[in-house]
């Protein structure tokens, strides 16, 4: 017995497998993706029972599984206000720092920010002197991407 003659043999039970493999995927990435092909999966374990080839099965669940995903996903998304956490290094951006270390267009330099020493690069390649002024643009892991101050 292969694996296609026991998925037709057990067609609902393979429906409710997708619906929980989905279900599992959905709560690892919480992408709102995976959580519509587990609805689709789900309709066809009650339509399992009637007597529709596996393959027409197969259609239905990828059609029902992809217009949640079109017309729903956006609004799932607007209703739950799914944003990007902050956090400590996001409140660094548009402080001012000091150069420490000159900063090149191939070399990392190194800001004192609220005490601390982070390494740094310029946000525009430029070279940055030991003693400037300088905004933070943004932060990459552990390097503050940093812009001079105009008038320096």
């Amino acid at each position: 017995m292969g694996f296609l003659s026991f998925v037709h043999a057990h067609l609902p039970w393979f429906w409710l497998a997708i619906t929980i493999l989905c279900v599992v995927i959905e709560v690892f990435t919480f992408a709102l993706t995976t959580i519509w092909f587990a609805f689709g999966a789900c309709v066809l374990i009650f339509v399992s029972f009637a007597p529709i080839p596996f393959k027409w099965q197969l259609l239905l669940f990828l059609l029902i599984s992809l217009l949640l995903l079109i017309f729903t996903r956006p609004f799932a998304l607007k209703k739950l206000k799914i944003k990007k956490i902050p956090t400590n290094s996001d409140s660094l951006v548009g402080k001012k720092v000091l150069v420490t270390e000159k900063i090149t267009e191939f070399q990392k330099g190194s800001v004192k920010l609220n005490g601390v020493v982070w390494s740094a690069k310029s946000e525009d390649g430029t070279v940055i002197e030991k003693g400037s002024e300088c905004v933070v643009t943004s932060i990459e892991g552990a390097t503050a991407l940093v812009k001079k101050v105009q008038g320096e």
